[in-house]
């Protein structure tokens, strides 16, 4: 195993007093840890391999202790990065996601519920950054409502979560049966998955916004990565007073 291309990343201190590193193809926020208790993450799609490169090796210079998390990566970037990291390169194909670096210590639990398995990769999504960024996380599939019993029988399971992610596509009823279900903290994720009256997630984006179960926030259309943060940072508050969980 090696570290991987840190001299590519081009910035001579990884953490400037300006707060960011100038990579000259980017500004990569060095300060964001401090400020919000995670790093950035590279966005993988639009970038070319060597641009996403050396942003993974800027952050890991500027954040040793700390992955850096690239997601939608595509395979050749994901080769790339194993290539560059060895073992020090997780990656979760299904999300489409690589992450580098030792993960931390667990505080909290997220419980991302999906409906069906077409909604995997956006569920996988929400799983791996939950988990990167300092949740236990706990995967429930394939509980749709179409066969409501499903999904009764893990109540106990959305119970012991200190975070939600309910991800479904279709007409995006699940995360409002689950908030009939528990009162704990919910973020609805609806996905692109459906035929042509589910307009692309629309649909179920609008579904989940109207949910008549209180407490169900939204994210945008498959944005798993957005609500994987949003659990961890829940997990990780509810358990602030546990004893952290070492890292697998």
């Amino acid at each position: 195993m090696h570290e991987g291309p840190e001299a590519a990343a081009g910035a001579g201190d990884p953490r400037p007093q300006d707060g960011f590193a100038d990579l000259g193809f980017a500004r990569l926020d060095t300060h964001r840890v401090d400020r919000t208790g995670d790093p950035e993450v590279v966005y993988g799609a639009g970038k070319s391999v060597e641009q996403a490169l050396g942003l993974v090796a800027a952050l890991r210079a500027a954040h040793p202790a700390r992955p850096a998390l690239v997601t939608r990566a595509g395979t050749e970037l994901q080769a790339a990065l194993q290539d560059a990291y060895g073992d020090a390169a997780r990656v979760e194909a299904d999300a489409a996601a690589v992450s580098v670096g030792t993960w931390p210590s667990t505080r909290g639990r997220a419980c991302v519920v999906s409906a069906g398995t077409s909604d995997g990769p956006v569920a996988a999504e929400a799983a791996f950054t939950a988990r990167v960024f300092g949740a236990e996380v706990d995967r429930v599939v394939d509980v749709g409502v179409a066969g409501i019993h499903r999904l009764l029988a893990v109540r106990d399971r959305l119970e012991a979560a200190d975070c939600l992610v309910v991800v479904a596509g279709m007409d995006g009823a699940l995360p409002s049966a689950v908030g009939g279900l528990t009162g704990v903290p919910l973020v609805a994720v609806p996905t692109s998955v459906g035929y042509g009256a589910s307009f692309g997630g629309i649909a179920a984006l609008l579904a989940m916004l109207n949910s008549c179960a209180p407490g169900v926030v939204v994210t945008n259309i498959d944005n798993g990565f957005g609500a994987g943060v949003f659990a961890a940072r829940v997990a990780r508050r509810a358990a602030r007073r546990e004893t952290p969980r070492a890292a697998p």
